[in-house]
């Protein structure tokens, strides 16, 4: 089979766009298969810290938009059917969904992750009803009310940040000993006076018949429960990498993220994994969106002489 596109770009977070815009200023040919609006979990977040020329950071709804119609400037056509395999044919890659089967020389994964469920009892029968993940959607509909925010990390963060904007109160509960992640956040949290944070404790149940009124707390030290009046729980305890369609054609860590080089190729000849979904990510925008610009560079030597270093 015949390649249809030089490059097929799998995930429409700012790693996929941001691979998009730089492969499109190349002058290949590349195609993105994204699941609904391009620019994943950031759109939600209402700032992004650490973009070169934002001092102040930059909303996911602004950086996204504006990169996807960068990469659409040069080129790039953007679908909203999201990749449900991946596989060889003849010298190219297969890329399928539930609409069409796509024929590219290359492959990007910037699939990302998703965030990890909080598998405890009325989490499901709750979600949207008090069980959320995003704080800027949910925030004005809790304006001066009490909400829980499971996590330590830089998600669990930002977004008790944002919910304390408006609510007359916030719960982290960690289960480590310490909040983890960038200094400045940690320092504003814990310098604000609408946020607690419980230590060393993880939910262990949500209460609530039609919507979330308490969420029980567990203290894994001393083992001791404790219900908080609560009118929301927002959860981030953690990233699921989104490789499932990948099969056996990538090599996987053993966090289930693909293995990749110093130039973010994979195992298989022409594929290539940056954000995310690749192993040791950090987790940030700018280190996604560095990634982008080092699997373009090592996607346009492949693409130009064949040549590829297998890791």
């Amino acid at each position: 089979m015949s390649a249809e596109h030089d490059v097929a770009i799998i995930g429409g977070g700012i790693a996929g766009l941001s691979a998009a815009l730089s492969i499109g200023r190349l002058g290949y040919s590349a195609i993105l298969l994204a699941d609904g609006v391009p620019g994943g979990e950031l759109v939600k977040i209402n700032q992004i810290d650490g973009i070169p020329g934002h001092e102040d950071g930059i909303a996911g709804y602004d950086l996204c938009p504006i990169t996807q119609e960068q990469a659409e400037q040069f080129g790039v056509i953007f679908t909203d059917h999201p990749a449900k395999g991946i596989a060889p044919s003849d010298d190219c890659w297969l890329v399928t969904s539930d609409e069409s089967a796509i024929a590219a020389r290359s492959v990007v994964i910037a699939s990302g992750t998703s965030l990890a469920k909080l598998d405890v009892p009325g989490v499901e029968r709750l979600e949207g009803k008090g069980v959320s993940d995003c704080a800027s959607c949910d925030a004005p509909l809790l304006r001066g009310k009490v909400a829980v925010v499971a996590g330590g990390g830089d998600s669990a963060m930002q977004e008790a940040l944002v919910l304390a904007e408006q609510l007359e109160k916030v719960i982290m509960v960690v289960r480590g000993e310490a909040l983890s992640g960038q200094a400045a956040y940690k320092n504003s949290i814990l310098d604000h006076p609408k946020i607690e944070c419980r230590f060393s404790s993880e939910p262990v149940e949500v209460i609530g018949d039609n919507v979330v009124t308490r969420v029980k707390i567990k203290n894994l030290v001393s083992g001791n429960e404790d219900d908080i009046a609560a009118d929301a729980i927002f959860t981030f305890i953690g990233l699921v990498p989104n490789t499932e369609f990948a099969g056996d054609s990538v090599k996987l860590d053993e966090t289930g993220r693909i293995n990749v080089d110093l130039f973010m190729r994979s195992s298989a000849r022409g594929i290539c994994a940056v954000g995310n979904v690749r192993q040791a990510s950090p987790h940030r925008a700018a280190a996604a969106m560095g990634d982008a610009t080092a699997a373009a560079s090592a996607l346009d030597m492949y693409l130009t002489s064949g040549k590829w270093r297998e890791t």
